[in-house]
């Protein structure tokens, strides 16, 4: 899948979470739907293009909404796949 896409999936769940009233709570949520949902290859993808994106400002230019890129960068580790053996 190519990173553009699943910028724009992941937005879309940021958007329903977003609307919680504890940050910390939309923050937790964001990373565990992907990382319970998303095949590792797809979160390898995503968190590939949050690496290239840089700078908080480079993630928003990348097409990341900034509750997007703050769930990614909080549970990194847990969203990050093991390495195939």
């Amino acid at each position: 899948m190519k990173a553009d896409h699943l910028i724009e999936m992941a937005n879309q769940i940021g958007s329903f979470f977003d609307s919680l009233p504890d940050r910390e709570e939309a923050l937790t949520g964001i990373a565990e739907h992907i990382r319970k949902f998303w095949e590792p290859r797809m979160r390898r993808t995503l968190l590939a293009a949050l690496d290239g994106a840089g700078a908080d400002a480079g993630a928003e230019q990348a097409g990341f909404t900034e509750i997007v890129a703050a769930a990614l960068k909080r549970h990194r580790d847990s969203l990050t796949p093991a390495a195939a053996p």
